[in-house]
């Protein structure tokens, strides 16, 4: 294939060079920065050949090509009269103006995901207290519930420290100038000067009362307001007095204004967002209900649902309870409820063994391979889904069903968050949601799969990666040269230890619907990755999260480490091998901290797929499920 003419014709698809804001590359996607997403010609593109296909992602624009990507971008950039990245990402400033809602949606997601795991466990706290103390198995005036109390309540007290620090880290601003705003406001001194409601002024600007404990918009837009400061102040600031100036000036301004002006103005847009959504389910609680409960998993797949837990904190911490995390709750029980109907319907074994694991996996709250894998891909399913939460929401809404913490995954590990006054209507709605959805699964049908088809149809997709450009070319053409032979059947041995799951549980479409291979994925319990077989590494990715090989054989192969660990930059991977080197079963290609990895907010589970599958007929699997690297996990028949 022509890789000038489809970078031309890529080129010229996505509405242009003067459509293009910026553009990148990693293993396996173009990912472009579009002006207007809507002058890209999306049908065409998807047919285009050497074009796997298309996707849009937080406003960003990818196009799928696979192993040859490194090529056709370099190809696509040399046919521009301007450099792609002469415009910086919007990310440092907090999103790009051609698509504020994306931007606001990423901005969210970026803040809020790395600090759920503080706010989950100390919201699990708060729920396994209030379990202890309405059962009467501890006192409330007992030492043990005093220190219980705080270990649950001081992630939410100081939430606007935690805040100061991930909003200044997604804005890229210095993220310890965050903490220290954060703490200025919940300093004992100023919430005591502020508790009484007494006339306080700062420099005779007055200063109005304000609670900023558990509070969250004043933060973040204190946070935003500084990143802009801060920049500002760098930029004309010799580089000796930069450690002193900078913070100080920053400090100096922020912290006032946010006294002033932005906590209050934060305080009133906080309550009205809490006090709004509490009128709508006091007021019209079915129909809320209906609509919220029926609409959740579409939040959730756009991302959208991100915009609601500043809402949900809020009103936990303003009201002592919320109406959105039961919604959100029998949401994900119904796609678990659908996935089971789909094991109860289908006749394959391997679709039956698919949906079941997934549907457990989702009663957990994990419902991401349940609604990738299983329910949106025969699609019926999806919308009885829909359906069945939809109703369960109706119903506990109409009995005014809260959620009294925040804790927890939306599933059966989250029950402590609903303890209290109405947890047995909550407990009715998990059950409405998972019975009505597998009923209405199983009378809607769907388009089943025969038996005949192979162990490795139920794939999943991966995210991208960027391989370094060094021995691209050189590589391309050694695999080039191996086309031209006739394939043979290819074993493929585990390159980590850990459990084979199906690609359909990989959460990024890319691989569940094996837009770039077949294969398997290892949700790895050990930190290092090795060579499944005999051959050459073709490209790595700058991040090191993704490994692509040739073999001897003529296979194609690409490990991917987790699903979007290309945001890592990184950081917690340590290759141990070059693009280019010769490497044998068992050689170690990579080392990664799988914990740290996960602490960050990302899933380690890793495709192992054959990406030139046109040379091979299928894939059959070894029967493993436990597996230990060096064994065989599957053979790509020729």
């Amino acid at each position: 294939m022509d890789k000038q003419q489809l970078s031309k014709d890529i080129l010229k698809l996505v509405g242009g060079e003067e459509n293009i804001d910026q553009v990148t590359h990693c293993m396996t996607r173009l990912r472009f920065n579009l002006n207007d997403n809507g002058k890209a010609d999306k049908a065409t593109l998807k047919n285009t050949p050497g074009v796997m296909g298309v996707m849009e992602n937080g406003g960003q624009f990818q196009v799928i090509i696979g192993n040859d990507v490194p090529v056709v971008y370099n190809a696509l950039v040399g046919n521009m009269s301007k450099s792609p990245d002469a415009k910086p990402a919007a990310a440092a400033t907090g999103g790009k103006k051609k698509n504020p809602l994306s931007a606001v949606f990423d901005f969210i997601s970026g803040v809020f995901t790395p600090i759920l795991p503080a706010i989950t466990g100390a919201g699990m706290i708060k729920g396994i207290v209030a379990l202890l103390l309405t059962f009467g198995w501890i006192d409330a005036t007992s030492s043990t519930y005093i220190i219980l109390s705080a270990i649950g309540d001081g992630a939410f007290y100081f939430l606007p420290i935690i805040l100061g620090i991930s909003t200044a880290r997604k804005l890229g601003s210095n993220m310890y100038i965050g903490a220290a705003i954060g703490a200025s406001v919940m300093h004992p001194t100023i919430t005591a000067l502020l508790a009484p409601g007494e006339n306080v002024s700062f420099i005779g600007l007055p200063v109005v009362a304000a609670t900023y404990a558990s509070s969250v918009i004043p933060i973040l837009i204190a946070i935003w307001l500084a990143s802009y400061v801060e920049k500002a102040i760098d930029k004309v600031t010799h580089a000796s007095l930069k450690l002193i100036v900078v913070p100080t000036v920053t400090l100096l301004i922020i912290v006032p204004v946010m006294m002033i002006a932005v906590g209050p103005l934060g305080v009133i847009i906080g309550n009205g967002l809490t006090d709004g959504i509490n009128w709508l389910f006091n007021n019209a609680g079915l129909f809320a209900g209906l609509l919220v409960g029926g609409a959740f998993s579409l939040l959730i797949i756009t991302g959208m649902h991100y915009a609601l837990v500043p809402i949900m904190i809020g009103s936990i911490a303003t009201l002592g309870y919320d109406y959105l995390i039961p919604l959100m709750m029998v949401a994900n029980f119904a796609q678990a409820g659908s996935a089971l109907g789909v094991s109860l319907k289908s006749k394959n074994k391997q679709i039956k063994s698919l949906s079941a694991s997934t549907g457990v996996t989702a009663l957990m709250g994990i419902t991401e391979p349940a609604m990738y894998g299983v329910n949106m891909r025969f699609k019926k399913p999806f919308v009885a889904a829909l359906i069945g939460a939809a109703i369960s929401g109706a119903f506990i809404s109409f009995f005014q069903t809260k959620a009294y913490v925040i804790g927890g995954l939306a599933g059966l590990s989250g029950i402590p968050m609903i303890i209290g006054p109405t947890f047995v209507y909550a407990l009715i709605g998990i059950v409405i949601a998972v019975v009505a959805s597998a009923i209405l699964t199983y009378i809607l049908g769907f388009e089943d799969v025969p038996e005949a088809v192979p162990a490795a149809a139920t794939t999943a997709s991966a995210e991208p990666v960027t391989p370094v450009a060094a021995d691209v070319n050189s590589s391309a053409s050694a695999v080039s040269a191996v086309e031209e032979e006739k394939a043979q059947d290819q074993e493929v041995f585990s390159p980590m230890t850990g459990e084979v799951r199906p690609l359909s549980d990989v959460p990024d479409p890319a691989f569940s619907e094996e837009i770039m291979g077949k294969g398997f994925a290892i949700q790895p319990t050990e930190g290092r990755v090795v060579s499944p077989i005999n051959g050459t590494v073709f490209s790595l990715s700058k991040s090191g999260h993704a490994i692509g090989l040739v073999s001897d054989n003529g296979a194609e192969m690409l490990i991917h480490i987790g699903i979007d660990t290309v945001k890592l930059k990184g950081q917690f991977f340590s290759p141990k091998v070059q693009a280019g080197a010769k490497v044998a079963v068992g050689d170690v290609l990579m080392e990664f901290d799988r914990k740290e990895i996960e602490k960050a907010g990302y899933t380690t589970i890793t495709p192992v797929i054959v990406t030139n599958m046109h040379q091979y007929e299928s894939i059959v699997s070894a029967g493993r499920t436990a597996i230990k690297e060096q064994e065989l996990l599957y053979t790509a028949k020729a």
